[in-house]
């Protein structure tokens, strides 16, 4: 992924066949998508590819055990589908992975059970393993660190786990191998029309500000909790069609649940479900759910969110976290679709297509898991809208770039200062790291498994970065000043 010859692509090609606004999930798939039909495709992010949603999720590729108990069927077969799928196609970095929901009333093991035999039966083919009923002894050998007192037993099933923000890369590279246009820090700040119909975008080089004018037969709006500020782009009297909702995670280190199993807790206060989940040999620790009246790029987790997940990991955990336990804790943005009357926990996550009077195409709602089927049917519906060539959906066979190589490092803390350059000139060169931030959240992780030791680490990677991107003393200054004030959301309070 070369953003120079991208950009030199926006002043050659003369129209695009697609162009879509956002590069997380969604945007990325559909980019992907398009282009492996064949269309001219290009997309533009305002920030960094998965700046947003999409890199800070549960780490959980799943089809979805709460929305088996709301009796929504349709998203849970669709989901376990779209998991056993990318299974196949990223298995670099898609894993099974070992859930124990534990059981301290008598009724919860036969009916969640029960309840997890259905999962399995509705994931057919595709399953990654068989549910079963673990004894009190069995359950404490996969999860040692459970409150032993008053615990009954278990039920152990599988799920998938991933690495998000590595995912949405590794879209964005095969997406660019079908030889689509993707460029981060890209702002489209207004629509082209021609007689009402929308025909193009307004977009801004964040780096150079320098605008350009993007012709396309059609465009999509695929920018998640962002989707109404852009229809409002489109027309001034839109009525908003997303409720924003917030989940947080909290990570501590394995000394809280060591080994290599989950644990799902299927009911909270407010009716969500929680995870402590190992992931990159820590544990994320998570969710909350949280309406929220206003988006933003940087959400940050609330005290009281804060204190709800380790309130209630506690209650079932021998040793409980405390703040000061916590390495890292991250907020993301669920773009919900509104439903009247509704708590946002049971809002809808089914996703919406919508095809404006000016032909602006937005899909929205949706969950990680799902995002090739959303990005097929919205291609499907742009192909119709805009009589662009008819060719089928290919992505269900489709491996993903990497599938067959070894993965780059999630925390930088144990690289050499050799083995950090060659990181960074990788992502640099092929992956269109254009700051630090880009580096230490999402081409690895180390931002969100401990926030302290990616502050110490700023400055050396700010200067290695310099060195590889020709830029001076001034950026790096910057860089690390940036990076620093946004560290500060991710460090817990008491450290």
């Amino acid at each position: 992924m070369n953003r120079s010859l991208f950009i030199q692509k926006l002043e050659d090609v003369n129209e695009f066949d697609i162009c879509i606004i956002g590069g997380g999930a969604t945007g990325l798939g559909t980019a992907l998508d398009a282009a492996s039909r064949g269309l001219k495709t290009v997309l533009f992010e305002q920030y960094d590819f998965a700046k947003g949603t999409s890199s800070r999720s549960t780490k959980l590729v799943h089809g979805g055990v709460r929305y088996l108990q709301q009796g929504n069927i349709k998203l849970v077969m669709e989901a376990l589908r779209e998991r056993g799928l990318l299974m196949k196609n990223a298995p670099h970095l898609v894993h099974n992975q070992k859930f124990v929901v534990p059981n301290y009333k008598w009724w919860e093991k036969p009916f969640y059970g029960i309840g997890l035999k259905i999962y399995d039966k509705m994931a057919g083919k595709l399953g990654l393993g068989a549910s079963r009923l673990l004894s009190k002894e069995e359950t404490l050998q996969l999860a040692p660190t459970l409150d032993p007192e008053d615990l009954k037993g278990g039920v152990l099933y599988h799920d998938g786990q991933f690495d998000d923000a590595r995912l949405a890369i590794s879209i964005a590279q095969t997406a660019t191998e079908q030889r689509a246009t993707l460029l981060n820090y890209f702002p489209v700040i207004g629509l082209l029309k021609m007689q009402q119909k929308i025909c193009g975008v307004w977009v801004k080089d964040f780096f150079t500000g320098k605008e350009y004018e993007v012709k396309s037969k059609v465009v999509i709006n695929a920018t998640g909790v962002f989707t109404d500020a852009l229809m409002r782009m489109d027309d001034i009297k839109h009525e908003n069609i997303i409720n924003p909702s917030q989940g947080i995670h909290l990570v501590v280190d394995k000394e809280f649940l060591p080994g290599d199993t989950a644990i799902m807790i299927p009911r909270t206060d407010d009716g969500r479900v929680l995870f402590a989940v190992p992931w990159h040999d820590k544990i994320v620790l998570g969710t909350t759910d949280t309406a929220v009246s206003a988006v933003s790029a940087e959400p940050v987790p609330l005290q009281e969110e804060i204190e709800f997940i380790l309130k209630h990991i506690g209650r079932y955990l021998s040793k409980d976290p405390q703040l000061n336990d916590v390495r890292s804790m991250f907020a993301g943005l669920r773009p919900l679709v509104k439903t009247k009357g509704k708590k946002t926990a049971a809002l809808s996550r089914d996703h919406l297509i919508n095809v404006a009077d000016s032909g602006l195409i937005t899909i929205t709602g949706g969950k990680w898991t799902t995002y090739r089927k959303m990005a097929e049917d919205v291609v499907d519906i742009a192909i119709e809208q805009a009589g662009l060539q008819q060719n089928s959906c290919i992505t269900k066979e489709l491996k993903l770039n990497g599938y067959d190589k070894p993965v780059a490092a999630a925390e930088i803390t144990s690289l050499n200062n050799e083995e950090l350059k060659a990181a960074i000139k990788k992502s640099v060169e092929k992956e269109m790291c254009m700051t630090v931030e880009d580096f230490l959240s999402r081409r690895t992780r180390q931002l969100l498994l401990n926030a302290n030791e990616a502050v110490k680490a700023a400055s050396q990677v700010a200067k290695l970065m310099a060195e590889e991107m020709n830029k001076d003393e001034i950026w790096i200054k910057e860089q690390i000043n940036n990076f620093n004030a946004l560290a500060k959301n991710y460090q817990p309070k008491s450290n």
